[in-house]
């Protein structure tokens, strides 16, 4: 194996992995990041409405990570970080 794709797979091996545990964390805080969501909302007085530049459409905060997306994010990276991780130690 030459240097080069020995350094491809370490290089995708790490961002499988970091892929991999930042949706695992983001699926971890869902439940506390709603209950400060609502009770920012709760006590919190009314934020001015921000503005979206001309002709685009204003993009929605998330409160919390979406479940579909963060799972399919997770497997994507448990994927990537598994192979190179294979076919590094063949």
């Amino acid at each position: 194996m030459s240097f080069y794709q020995q350094v491809f797979l370490e290089l995708t091996m790490a961002v499988g992995a970091a892929l991999a545990v930042a949706n695992a964390f983001a699926l971890l805080r869902r439940r506390r990041d709603r209950r400060v969501a609502r009770d920012h909302a709760r006590t919190a007085p009314r934020a001015p409405r921000q503005r979206a530049p001309k002709g685009e459409a204003p993009t929605p905060l998330l409160t919390q990570a979406p479940i579909g997306r963060s799972i399919a994010f997770l497997v994507i990276g448990l994927v990537a970080f598994i192979w190179s991780l294979a076919t590094l130690t063949a």
